[in-house]
């Protein structure tokens, strides 16, 4: 962990080499993570890097931070842990079969159990997207789209499909940026994305379900999923 990181992708790099720690046991479920300065020190990157890499690893369900408290390894079995190292090698194609099934649901139960703080992060993360589709910045909007599956995810209240939604989302995202060099297919599926929210604050259910068989329905292509470092 004292090795110094190179200024490209070191974001991506510091949640490898936390996530690391984490699988091989150095950082046990429970374990305090070192301060913000500490981390800093360590690999040698900014403030925000750090920030960004405790948010990826908060997302995929491995940390959690307790304000005012810290930020802790958060692992409920060894079986989350392998479970997400087995996705860094999965195939795009393989990944977005997972995630299919993963959304369905959720839309279906988001759509029951939404509240009205989730509509108004959904409604936040989807004018934030197109925002970003509009003006071209793909990470961007890649990073608003997945954030908004996310919160579709919290909304469903239940915590186990959240979870793994949340393990894969970091994977689905290295995917996205593969395949997507530009926002144009953000742009075209805006009104999909409107409709899908829509259907949650209806609280339709099967209107929810069709909305996401529309969005995840594309074929992505079938690539190797890398992870720097």
């Amino acid at each position: 962990m004292n090795s110094i990181v190179k200024r490209s992708g070191v974001c991506d790099v510091v949640v490898t080499k936390l996530q690391q720690q984490i699988v091989l046991g150095k950082l046990k479920s429970g374990d305090k993570l070192p301060s913000e300065p500490e981390l800093m020190q360590q690999f040698g990157v900014g403030r925000s890097s750090v920030r960004e890499a405790i948010r990826i690893l908060s997302n995929k369900g491995l940390i959690r931070v307790k304000q005012g408290v810290g930020t802790f390894v958060d692992v409920q079995n060894g079986t989350l842990v392998h479970w997400y190292d087995r996705l860094q090698t999965s195939t795009a194609k393989d990944l977005n079969e997972v995630r299919q099934l993963l959304e369905l649901k959720i839309a279906e139960k988001a759509a029951i159990n939404r509240t009205q703080k989730d509509i108004n992060t959904l409604t936040k993360l989807l004018k934030k997207r197109l925002e970003a589709a509009q003006n071209n910045l793909a990470d961007e909007c890649i990073e608003a789209d997945i954030q908004f599956h996310i919160a579709i995810a919290d909304a469903a209240k239940n915590d186990i499909l959240a979870d793994l939604y949340k393990n894969i989302a970091a994977q689905i995202k290295k995917s996205f940026r593969q395949v997507y060099t530009d926002t144009e297919m953000f742009v075209i599926k805006h009104s999909i994305h409107e409709d899908l929210l829509k259907s949650i604050i209806d609280k339709d259910p099967k209107k929810a379900w069709n909305c996401v068989m529309n969005i995840v329905g594309e074929k992505i292509e079938d690539k190797k999923i890398k992870t720097e470092g």
